[in-house]
């Protein structure tokens, strides 16, 4: 049994927040997972079998989730066994952030297809993350292994508390896919960034996303398709491979970093970075390191060392941060308005389904119209996408006959539509 060194639940300031409130944030987070899973698994008739893929053939992102978990397992047990609840809750609750708002959503499709090897990777995380909460929370772990756990598996323990601690698979983890899933989110967030600061909204598509960052060389098919998807972009290459600059670049010192290492010298090194070449000092620090000769000696600097600012040319949007830049081409062609017309129809009818009270999994039959031509053209371009995002078997213009439900309309995009359950 493990003992409680202070309480995991005082109310100490961590972050924006105390204890008590990251607390509640994870525990909402851990238990819409776990309902989440519970609706898809019971949507597609999933139970564990002998028949779903083994962890190597699964797609990566399984692979890295089962990877993370596997190193969570290590290390929770390491932090329990030293008494340490506070760092056990600290991990519990960044790994289960992760699960919900990475994988959970970039998976969100595989578990609409009620696809196994989505459904077995969840089930087995949650399993284990329920183990691992256990001790630390044990009235919600239980109510979760008595519901989830045991009317699927004959030989689970009558009670999370009767079973075995986990133990880690260290062959599962993998640190360099752990790192570059850490390069792909950052790259995400920063294109994320720079699109919030254009003012283009994250559902109309772009053409191309131009990535300057060290390590993205090395990333695969699968990764980079994630990035491309989540910045909603065609298509994706290295900043490298496009000829002449995208962005004025100017280096300045970072007095506060180089203060501490220079002192009174700080001012020389200061004058060495201004006179540099700023676009070769970024791409050095991109790299790791740069260097300026000051006094006839040559001068390492650090990333934190050097403020880098990128001013964006004409057409483009662009945000760096330590050394990763990414920059969006921001040129919106007839056909890309027509896709992002497509996504906000998507959205709409994702709304209407909800307000017609139909379940996540319901299939539909879907009846539009339109008074705007694009709207018209946007819609039957891209008639199967759409169907496929709002689960529809039947989707078309038209009215409809008396089966359908009230119409929905929009004035944006004029258009009007009435869906049922198919």
């Amino acid at each position: 049994m493990y003992k409680r060194q202070g309480s995991p639940w005082a109310a100490r300031r961590v972050g924006h927040g105390t204890i008590q409130e990251v607390v509640r944030k994870t525990l909402l987070t851990y238990w819409n997972t776990v309902a989440f899973q519970a609706l898809y698994a019971r949507t597609s008739g999933w139970a564990p079998s002998a028949s779903d893929p083994a962890p190597a053939e699964r797609p990566l992102i399984d692979r890295w989730l089962l990877g993370e978990l596997n190193a969570l397992t290590e290390q929770v047990t390491q932090a329990m066994e030293a008494y340490d609840t506070q760092r056990a809750g600290k991990l519990l609750s960044a790994f289960v952030d992760d699960l919900s708002n990475w994988y959970v959503r970039r998976s969100r499709r595989r578990f609409w297809q009620g696809e196994p090897a989505a459904l077995r990777t969840l089930h087995e995380v949650v399993e284990t993350v329920t183990r691992l909460m256990a001790p630390l929370v044990p009235f919600i772990t239980e109510r979760v292994w008595q519901d989830l756990i045991v009317p699927v598996d004959p030989q689970a323990p009558d009670s999370v508390h009767l079973s075995t601690w986990p133990k880690a698979d260290t062959a599962l983890i993998d640190p360099t896919l752990s790192q570059q899933m850490v390069l792909v989110r950052r790259l995400v967030e920063l294109g994320r960034a720079t699109r919030a600061e254009s003012g283009v909204k994250t559902r109309q598509p772009l053409s191309r996303a131009l990535v300057a960052a060290a390590g993205f060389e090395t990333l695969g098919e699968e990764l980079r398709a994630q990035i491309a998807e989540e910045l909603n972009v065609s298509s994706l290459a290295s900043l490298s491979e496009v000829g002449g600059s995208l962005v004025d670049t100017t280096a300045k010192a970072n007095f506060r970093a180089l203060g501490k290492r220079f002192g009174k010298g700080v001012q020389a090194v200061a004058k060495a970075i201004a006179a540099a070449d700023a676009a070769a000092l970024s791409l050095a620090l991109r790299e790791g390191t740069a260097a300026v000769e000051v006094d006839g000696e040559s001068v390492s600097l650090a990333p934190d060392e050097v403020i880098i600012t990128e001013t964006p040319r004409e057409g483009w949007s662009v945000a760096s941060d330590s050394g990763a830049t990414v920059a969006l081409d921001l040129e919106i062609t007839p056909e890309l308005r027509r896709a992002g017309l497509a996504r906000d129809a998507i959205r709409l009818i994702q709304e209407a389904r909800k307000n017609s009270g139909l379940d996540v999994a319901d299939r539909i039959a879907l009846r539009w119209a339109s008074t705007d031509e694009e709207t018209v053209t946007a819609l039957t371009e891209h008639a199967g996408l759409i169907a496929d995002e709002v689960l529809a078997t039947d989707f078309a213009s038209g009215e409809g006959d008396d089966s359908y439900g009230e119409p929905f309309a929009d004035e944006g995009l004029g258009l009007t539509f009435r869906l049922r359950k198919a």
